[in-house]
């Protein structure tokens, strides 16, 4: 049985520590977990957003092609899933309130690499672990977001609303900094909001467990004790659910698609569409759209259902794309971008409501750290890709890159069960 949106009152008698979810103090504390989570993901967003811009100026700096260039999305990729792979041992011996901060650490570290502008071998480690720490607070947010039992739907969308606001912020600041001289120096502005994103969660979470966290709000825990003891441990659980492979993959090539194209969309309107140094704005265009459709297609979602949705959103946004490939307008392009943001802006919170309600509750956290953690490893991979295709082909393959990644991502959606299925 899934984690459902609109029930009150869980099942189960909460804790000891836990006080009743209709109390003003379980309320604030609540919404202040809440907002410490979506500041977690605006720091995921701003750092997706920021390397679009960038990109131009690291390849001029370091004297580095399309291929070379793409090691820093490699190094990315090596990141975000040894930290997937790790997530679910590291959560079961260091908790909830621990590891997203072991990750914020990791992002700090990156950031401390990279604001210096060193040799490149240095700049690409500061990816990796970027990769690393973004992928456990990634994984920690969904999961935890996922688990709670008021209006995880909306509180969902919005939390992906303000990753997109990051990723919509970053494109202003980066796209100056890259006409400066000391272009890495916006690292340190990241830096600076990673640290702040370290103090409040530790102040907030207090390095306590998951359940300890929810019975602060008065939801008593969602795991199923019974189930927890059979079928060998957790990962085996996991990984014998066919559900998770398919919304892993799903997410990876969405989030490949999202990054790849407000990353790369500068080169190719700088290069094919006669672009001047303000082109970075066009990121910031996409993000914004994205975050627009989090929040103002929340209706169009519950009119027609989120399932078909997904398939409205993806199939008019691959028409939308075919317009940005054939037709040769910088003005046109950009704003079909910014319509391709918002119609893709929903898909990644439908997707993780739709885990809660078809994975084992008491699988729950562990399984979403997995689709979210392997499915960040596409914010690396697919860019990548696109510098791979683009040193043998020119920036020109972006747009067939992603028309054809967005109908395998429709396909692989038509794959997905609409029904709870157990673990074998």
């Amino acid at each position: 049985m899934g984690v459902t949106n609109d029930s009150d009152t869980p099942s189960g008698e909460p804790p000891s520590t836990a006080v009743s979810a209709s109390t003003p103090a379980s309320r604030r504390k609540a919404k202040l977990q809440f907002a410490t989570l979506c500041w977690t993901l605006f720091l995921a967003g701003w750092n997706d957003g920021t390397t679009g811009p960038l990109l131009p100026r690291i390849q001029s700096v370091y004297n580095v092609g399309f291929a070379l260039v793409s090691l820093i999305f490699v190094f990315n990729c090596l990141g975000f899933i040894t930290a997937a792979a790790a997530n679910v041992w590291l959560m079961g011996r260091l908790g909830f309130g621990k590891l997203p901060v072991l990750g914020s650490v990791f992002q700090i570290i990156g950031y401390v690499l990279e604001a210096p502008a060193p040799p490149f071998p240095v700049f690409v480690l500061g990816y990796f672990a970027n990769g690393f720490g973004i992928a456990l607070q990634d994984a920690g947010a969904n999961g935890y977001v996922a688990s709670m039992k008021e209006n995880t739907s909306t509180k969902m969308s919005i939390l992906h609303a303000v990753y997109g606001l990051g990723a919509f912020s970053a494109p202003l600041i980066a796209t100056q900094f890259a006409q400066m001289h000391y272009w890495s120096f916006h690292y340190l502005v990241s830096l600076g909001i990673s640290v702040s994103n370290t103090i409040l969660l530790i102040a907030v979470f207090r390095f306590k467990d998951q359940d300890s966290d929810l019975a602060e709000i008065g939801q008593a825990p969602v795991h199923d004790q019974e189930n927890e003891g059979n079928g060998g441990n957790q990962y085996k659980q996991i990984f014998r659910l066919r559900t998770v492979h398919l919304l892993a993959f799903f997410i990876l090539i969405y989030i490949g698609v999202e990054v790849t194209l407000g990353g790369w969309i500068v080169r190719f309107v700088r290069d094919l569409r006669g672009g001047g140094a303000s082109s970075g704005y066009i990121s910031s265009g996409f993000f914004g759209g994205l975050t627009v459709g989090r929040i103002g297609l929340l209706w169009v979602n519950h009119k027609i259902g989120e399932r078909r949705a997904v398939y409205l959103c993806g199939i008019i946004a691959i028409g939308l794309e075919l317009v940005i490939w054939l037709v040769p307008s910088l003005i046109g392009g950009g704003i079909a971008v910014s319509f391709v943001g918002v119609l893709l802006g929903p898909i990644y919170p439908i997707v993780m409501n739709h885990a809660a309600h078809v994975l084992p509750p008491w699988l729950l956290t562990g399984c979403i750290g997995w689709i979210a953690g392997f499915g960040q490893a596409g914010s690396a991979f697919l860019p990548f890709l696109t510098g791979a295709l683009a040193s043998k082909a020119g920036i020109k393959s972006l747009q067939p890159l992603l028309v054809s990644m967005m109908g395998l991502m429709v396909g692989l959606w038509a794959l997905v069960p609409g029904k709870p299925h157990r673990a074998d």
